[in-house]
Order: C-alpha cells, then sequence, then structure tokens
C-alpha cells in the first residue's frame, strides 16, 4: 500500500528526536528501516536540506530548515512529490508552534510531545488525498526538486551509514536552508519601512554631526551622540524584524521600541516634543507591523 507510515521531527546539530508519529507497525523491514532513520538523523548536518534514502519496500524522505528537520518513512511506491509536500506542511506547523530558543534548549528526547497529535492528523490527511486535492503545492514542491533534486542515498547501505555515523563520510554538500516564509507586505509596512528609514537616516545624520563636535570640543557631549546612534541601529533592526522571521521577535521588538523612547526622552533639548513625538509614533507602528506580520499560513491545497 502506498501512505506514510512514520514522521518524526529531530534536531539537526544532534539527531535529537522531539516528536513523532504513533508507532503500530512492528514487521522486521519497518523496525530495520526505523534503526536506520536514527542513524541519518545523527548526520542531516552533511547533507543538502532535501534528501531521500530509498529502500526495496521503504523509503525514508527529509526535510531540514535551521535547526530542525521533518523526516518520513514511506512505502518505495509513494510519490516522493507528495512525501516533500507532506514534510513542508509538518516544517510549517512546527514553526509556528515552536520558536528556536526552546529548540535549542531542549534536552530530553520528545520534549515537544504534544506535537505528535498534530504530526499524527497531517499524516492521515495525506494518506487520504490525490494529486488534484493539492494541485498548487504539488506543482511548487515538484518544481523545486527538478530545480535542486534530493540527495540520493541507499537505505540497504547499512556499512556506509555506520561509517558517516562515525565520521567517515568525506563527500560533505553543503547549502543554505530555506530561510522561513512570511506574510506579504501591507502597504502600512511598507510606509512603516519608509518611516523607519528615514528616522534612522535623520539620526545617523544628526549623531555624526554631532560626533564630530563632541570629539573636538564637547567631551561631556558623547551621551548624546550614543543617544542618536542607538536609535539608529534600531531602526535598522526594525526593519529587518518586520522583513524576516526570526526567533523570539516579541521581546526584540519590545526592547528596540523601549530604546527608541528611552534615547529620544534623553534627547529632550536638543529635539522638540514635535520630533520626539513623532520618532516614537514610527517605532510603534512599526513595532505593531513586526508583531502583526506572521509566518505565512500554510496553503489550504497543501493541508489537503
Amino acid at each position: 500500500m502506498s501512505m506514510i507510515f512514520f514522521a518524526c521531527v529531530v534536531r539537526v546539530r544532534d539527531g535529537l528526536p522531539l516528536s513523532a508519529s504513533t508507532d503500530f507497525h512492528f514487521n522486521q523491514d519497518f523496525l530495520e528501516c526505523r534503526k536506520r532513520l536514527k542513524v541519518l538523523s545523527s548526520i542531516l548536518a552533511q547533507y543538502p536540506s532535501r534528501g531521500t534514502a530509498k529502500g526495496r519496500d521503504l523509503s525514508i524522505h527529509f526535510l531540514s530548515s535551521g535547526d530542525i528537520a521533518c523526516m518520513a518513512i514511506c512505502s518505495s511506491t509513494y510519490s516522493t512529490v507528495m512525501a516533500f509536500c507532506f514534510l513542508e506542511e509538518l516544517q510549517w506547523e512546527f514553526a509556528a508552534s515552536y520558536d528556536i530558543t526552546s529548540i535549542g534548549l531542549a534536552s530530553r528526547p520528545y520534549a515537544f510531545l504534544e506535537f505528535d497529535n498534530i504530526i499524527q492528523k497531517v499524516k492521515c490527511r495525506f494518506n487520504s488525498a490525490n494529486r488534484s486535492q493539492m494541485k498548487d503545492s504539488w506543482e511548487k514542491i515538484e518544481e523545486e526538486l527538478k530545480f535542486q533534486p534530493p540527495v540520493q542515498l541507499k537505505l540497504e547501505d547499512t556499512e556506509l551509514m555506520n561509517g558517516m555515523a562515525n565520521g567517515g563520510h568525506a563527500d560533505v554538500h553543503v547549502e543554505v536552508v530555506p530561510t522561513y516564509r512570511m506574510q506579504r507586505v501591507t502597504p502600512l509596512g511598507i510606509l512603516s519601512l519608509v518611516l523607519n528609514i528615514m528616522c534612522g537616516a535623520l539620526n545617523l545624520i544628526r549623531g555624526v554631526h554631532l560626533a564630530d563636535y563632541s570629539f573636538q570640543e564637547d567631551h561631556e557631549g558623547i551621551g548624546n551622540v550614543i543617544a542618536f546612534f542607538l536609535p539608529f541601529l534600531a531602526c535598522i533592526f526594525q526593519c529587518y524584524l518586520y522583513l524576516f522571521y526570526s526567533s523570539a521577535r516579541k521581546v526584540k521588538t519590545f526592547v528596540l521600541l523601549f530604546s527608541v523612547c528611552l534615547c529620544n526622552i534623553y534627547l529632550y533639548g536638543l529635539r522638540n516634543l514635535w520630533q520626539i513625538a513623532f520618532h516614537i509614533g514610527v517605532a510603534s507602528l512599526s513595532s505593531y507591523q513586526i508583531l502583526t506580520r506572521q509566518l505565512m499560513e500554510k496553503q489550504p491545497d497543501c493541508g489537503v
């Protein structure tokens, strides 16, 4: 039968299992495949982000991104495109549920046990799906696999796998893993970026001019120079947080907003109340845009 038998999420750097589907298969071939999956999970850092280990009856597919990898054991007749659609959905679900910090701090196997139910539900949906139900996602993944085919391994080559686990794998292929995709940029988001860049430029110009004067004549004005440069850096990081995914975004956003507010209050006298209100208002708008722009929802047809 063409289906997904098992799926799990592991940490790439050490192969620590973070979550897995419930396992009801006990035949010898499947148990042997589970052993090989465990070995492969410990060396995923040596491979590109996508890979397939083909066997006679069973195959292992894996998809890694950052410090997490989703792996699946499927029947060899199961579509490779469908398998990677399944793994991509698991990746998005897991990334939306847990941040990089909690993943990095996990110290025991299956630390995210509650995610098992999600794996099981997604697995069941894909086992009853067909190509027509997920046309857009199928075409997207198919195109990606044509452009960048998954690395191919042989599941039966136990000796080679053991050698790689012991550091004997010489052909190391490294590539940049994909970043998490965010929701589309909104017109208000574009406005916040433009205003942020403008505020950053104003802070930089004032800071450079004041620094030139302070270093030559007024050494006590160094604090004001710092108070101009810190908001400049905060503006740059706010733009970055809005455009790209980052762990602990909420904490970083509030720290940057607090920095901008504190520095502008410190600059009272060099700036009037209207200028201070403008800079704090722009920082507040940018913070709101960062917090409301989330990871892109999975496509409806990818959810089957």
